[in-house]
């Protein structure tokens, strides 16, 4: 129309807005807009395939209002065989959602709230095993612990393996110190590091949480049980975190890392980046926040354990082993929620990866050998016999000894003087030789493995002793005195 307005050639104008002239001579003389001209209509175009069986889908749906429309569509196509295709259910499932729409009872209506400033923050966990990060070239199956101030999206994360008080401690701690201020409230999903059940179906926070909230001087808050939407904000930011994470490690090049102390200073890095840009927002959190006056919380809990006569201790269900020369004795046992360290004496004995669930052992050969091959006789039925082969090395050099001497007595012995030789001089130099002998086609029995395999002297470098250049000293005397001047 400005076309013909401008130059009033009716073929120009319709070509210049790419349609045919006899379309732009029916839009000229209408003087609307095309979608003015479309009628609308009211009306089905062909009929409906299931006005015959709707009342009694109906009834169907007005009795069971969650029954979904793929599943009542094929209970009809059973009872009306021949009648109904596979590939009208799209049509049924539509028939469906208009009867929800016009007749199917009320739905939950989510109310958006609005967040202050300072007030909360969240907290949750989120797996971040499917980034496919691996530490040394090992994989690393492990959850963020993920805090976020929702009305600046400010956001802090550590790196933990499962859902425990101790991670979230850690976590909330870190996230705290790192703001220098507190919110009123802590807010958190229903996980177990927080609350416990009731068994009538609501759940309590733990004694340990709150101790934990109330020293920060926050005052813990939790959703309502399976209202995982009111604590959306985190939920939110957990999946945008990842997408984030994966976009840096896709630029970043590699998904390995030399610890997980420096994955985790990555990770945090990144945040601290992000959370620079929503600096004007996270400014109005700050001052409406209470400073942080308290010190920081151990990020361990402590118990105190007897070592048994089989060298091991117990610890939340699971086993582990320990120096022999601890028997009997009561030590101080610090968990983490990655690890945990044996004291006894004020001195820390052993530091050991931590075991996730009940009833797991973990027995270090070393700790056993000692005295196992003094009892080889032991060793066939020993409970933890499986964990005294450290890789598959030893396993094909055990199999290898009972073939050759047949199982019992005698292999047990062989080997347990292996294992001996291992822990007393290099589990990889007695590894090697087992591979040598292997690929030989020789029987790994213990002399043999001794002849290969023996103590490394310590050597002593030869260094220099070092001489001091005087008149270095004397050139920044000279300097200072200079700029003294």
């Amino acid at each position: 129309m400005e076309e013909k307005n401008r130059h009033g050639k009716m073929g120009l104008a319709s070509m210049t807005a790419g349609m045919d002239r006899k379309t732009g001579r029916k839009y000229w003389r209408a003087g609307t807009m095309p979608s003015a001209m479309e009628a609308k209509r009211d009306w089905r175009t062909r009929e409906d395939p299931f006005e015959e069986d709707w009342p009694l889908m109906a009834a169907k749906l007005a009795d069971a209002p969650t029954l979904e429309g793929k599943a009542l569509f094929e209970w009809l196509m059973e009872e009306r065989p021949g009648k109904y295709a596979p590939g009208q259910v799209r049509t049924f499932q539509r028939r469906v959602e208009r009867w929800r729409a016009q007749s199917g009872p009320e739905r939950e209506v989510f109310f958006a709230q609005e967040h202050r400033p300072g007030e909360a923050m969240q907290t949750d966990f989120t797996w971040a095993t499917e980034l496919g990060v691996t530490i040394c070239g090992e994989a690393f199956p492990h959850m963020l612990c993920h805090p976020v101030l929702p009305y600046s999206n400010w956001e802090w994360a550590t790196v933990c393996r499962s859902e425990s008080f101790l991670a979230i401690s850690r976590g909330v701690q870190a996230a705290l110190f790192r703001l220098g201020k507190r919110p009123k409230y802590h807010q958190t999903d229903h996980s177990t590091a927080a609350t416990h059940d009731l068994k009538n179906g609501s759940r309590e926070f733990n004694d340990e949480y709150k101790r934990f909230i109330e020293h920060f001087g926050m005052a813990p808050r939790t959703i309502a049980v399976g209202k995982s939407n009111q604590n959306g904000d985190v939920e939110a930011s957990n999946g945008a975190l990842k997408r984030c994470l994966e976009q840096h490690l896709l630029l970043r090049g590699s998904r390995d890392f030399e610890s997980v102390e420096a994955y985790e200073a990555w990770v945090q890095g990144l945040l601290a980046r992000n959370n620079a840009r929503r600096s004007a927002k996270v400014s109005e959190e700050l001052s409406a926040m209470t400073p942080l006056a308290v010190s920081r919380l151990p990020e361990h809990t402590t118990e105190d354990v007897r070592v048994s006569r089989e060298s091991t201790i117990r610890v939340k269900h699971n086993t582990y082993s320990v120096p022999s020369r601890l028997i009997e004795a009561k030590v101080k046992v610090r968990l983490y929620d990655d690890r945990l360290e044996v004291w006894y004496g004020g001195a820390r004995q052993l530091e050991v990866e931590r075991l996730l669930g009940r009833h797991g052992h973990r027995i270090d050969y070393h700790h056993v050998i000692w005295s196992l091959v003094k009892k080889p006789g032991a060793f066939s039925r020993y409970r933890y016999r499986e964990e005294l082969f450290p890789s598959l090395e030893f396993r094909r050099a055990y199999d290898a000894l009972n073939e050759a001497l047949g199982a019992g007595y005698k292999a047990d012995a062989e080997y347990l003087r292996i294992l001996h030789r291992s822990a007393s001089v290099s589990e990889t130099d007695v590894e090697a030789a087992l591979a040598l002998l292997r690929e030989a086609g020789e029987t790994p029995l213990a002399d043999k493995v001794k002849e290969l395999v023996q103590p490394r002297e310590a050597e002593v470098p030869a260094m220099a002793p070092y001489a001091p250049n005087l008149a270095e000293y004397d050139a920044l005397l000279a300097a200072a005195e200079e700029v003294g001047a």
